[in-house]
């Protein structure tokens, strides 16, 4: 074999540095993916009655629903006649302009309930299961003072907090959680609360 044995040494080199970037590129590609094909987990079970109230965002992935949100960004839940969950997002955008969504969320997993569907269809047709995102509650404290929600394909994920400006060792252990579940959050936003 002529070619082998011609093959010079810094040309060996060169081939062992790329055949050992693309194993850790694979390796890294691999692992990604793994730990987003893993099942998403969600806390065990949400008393639904503890956690009504207002919420405010204090961290979030991009989203195009929020586009226009530029602080004071909340979420309000209430019980309606049906039982379900009244959603009432509201928000600032940087006009000072209120912007504001009402939705529904049906829990999809009683009694743990831990995983909601949300509707922002308007009210006469929500009950058609189509047009809804899912809402899991990833992390909660037990005092339901701070709560990490995302879904399943963990594109979409939010900090709440019951007060507007929380620590931020606290968002950032909620955050660092979402990442140990496969979340990318190197493009987190934080909206200001005045």
């Amino acid at each position: 074999m002529p070619f082998i044995k011609n093959f010079p040494k810094a040309s060996w080199r060169l081939a062992k540095i790329a055949v050992g970037g693309a194993v850790l590129t694979g390796l890294a590609v691999a692992t990604i993916s793994y730990a987003q094909a893993k099942p998403l987990a969600t806390v065990e079970k949400v008393e639904l009655d503890k956690y009504l109230g207002v919420w405010y965002e204090v961290a979030r992935k991009p989203m195009y629903f929020e586009r226009k949100c530029a602080y004071n960004v909340s979420a309000t839940y209430t019980v309606n006649e049906n039982g379900n969950i009244v959603v009432d997002n509201k928000c600032y955008d940087v006009d000072g302009n209120l912007q504001q969504s009402l939705g529904e969320a049906f829990v999809v997993n009683a009694p743990f309930n831990t995983k909601l569907s949300v509707s922002f269809l308007p009210e006469g047709v929500r009950w058609i299961p189509v047009g809804r995102g899912d809402y899991w509650i990833l992390k909660l404290d037990a005092d339901y003072q701070t709560v990490l929600v995302g879904e399943p394909k963990r594109k979409y994920l939010w900090v709440l907090s019951r007060t507007p400006n929380p620590k931020k060792e606290v968002i950032h252990e909620y955050l660092n959680y979402a990442k140990s579940l496969g979340y990318e959050i190197n493009d987190i936003i934080y909206p200001e609360h005045r």
